[in-house]
């Protein structure tokens, strides 16, 4: 059995390549369960999560496989400068059950989270899309502004994050790879003119409003995946057409989960599924011009497909 750390993910793994292997993962037959959570008590914190991601290759695949995620999420890690999510990836044959590989989890969710943001963009954004707001200045935001650069052509890019500091690292981090990118502090004026809105925070309270989009926008919700959680108040879920990665976005996510729950919004409102928009079953933009917006809370099949490209890349390479 292999271990991948994050050097070894990185060298398998690209933009706009594992878009393209996302979008052939929704069209698969992958079977995935739902997802295990858990809540873990901690004295003097909030309660931790353990988050357990199966999924398998269906009957008609000729090369399957199995695969699980487990993750921790820890909101008190950054007091102990570690990151708030921590987990590792095991990828099985799927024929014998054999445990082929660990990966490391965090690096894998990192490219996997920001390319089905990308793809969901493809089929939804306008294609002429060029300012984009990144709002949230974590890990993930380099991984989601590198995923959308891949498919649209963006030549704005400005990041918001409630520390100014956070964005200007992200900005002199992005410069390393050639990608221009600024800090802004002023949310509300870069969400009025921008094409994209790609949100990664751990924000409980609204911080993006429907009255802030253009006509065009894209509203992209990836932070929220508990009803404590909400990047975007009801009005923006009114105003747009809703596509979501999974059933599970409507029943247990925030933003979208969480308006259904308060009656702000409905569940019939919804359009349709990520897979829905690979198989063509939906159509992501709005006919004559309308605001779109995608939530995801993260979907096991999109793990299997990026460490399957993490497994046969090095199995070419050995």
């Amino acid at each position: 059995m292999r271990l991948f750390d994050v050097a070894e993910i990185d060298a398998a793994l690209s933009y706009p390549a594992l878009i393209d292997i996302l979008d052939d993962a929704f069209r698969s037959e992958v079977i995935a369960p739902k997802r295990g959570q858990y809540a873990i008590e901690r004295p003097g914190e909030d309660d931790a999560i353990l988050l357990t991601m199966p999924a398998w290759s269906g009957p008609a695949a000729e090369k399957p496989y199995i695969g699980t995620k487990i993750l921790s999420v820890f909101f008190g890690n950054g007091k102990r400068n570690l990151p708030g999510v921590l987990g590792a990836y095991l990828l099985m044959d799927g024929t014998t059950g054999r445990p082929l590989a660990v990966m490391d989890g965090n690096r894998l969710t990192l490219w996997r989270t920001a390319g089905a943001s990308a793809l969901a963009s493809r089929y939804m954004s306008n294609p002429e899309a060029s300012h984009m707001v990144m709002v949230g200045a974590g890990a993930l935001a380099p991984f989601i502004i590198k995923a959308h650069r891949s498919v649209r052509p963006l030549t704005d890019i400005a990041i918001w994050a409630r520390r100014p500091e956070a964005a200007e690292a992200v900005v002199a981090e992005l410069a390393k790879d050639g990608i221009e990118a600024r800090a802004t502090t002023d949310l509300e004026g870069e969400v009025r003119t921008a094409d994209i809105i790609s949100c990664a925070t751990n924000a409980t309270e609204p911080l993006i409003h429907g009255d802030w989009l253009k006509r065009e926008a894209h509203l992209d919700l990836i932070g929220g995946f508990t009803m404590q959680m909400r990047e975007a108040d009801a009005d923006a879920l009114q105003r747009a057409r809703v596509v979501v990665d999974s059933a599970k976005a409507i029943e247990e996510g925030g933003d979208v989960a969480v308006a259904i729950a308060e009656g702000s919004y409905s569940a019939d409102k919804v359009a349709g599924t990520l897979a829905d928009l690979c198989h063509g079953r939906v159509q992501g933009s709005v006919e004559g011009g309308g605001i779109t917006l995608f939530k995801s809370v993260g979907v096991a099949l999109e793990d299997l497909a990026a460490a399957v490209a993490v497994w046969e890349h090095g199995a070419d390479r050995s």
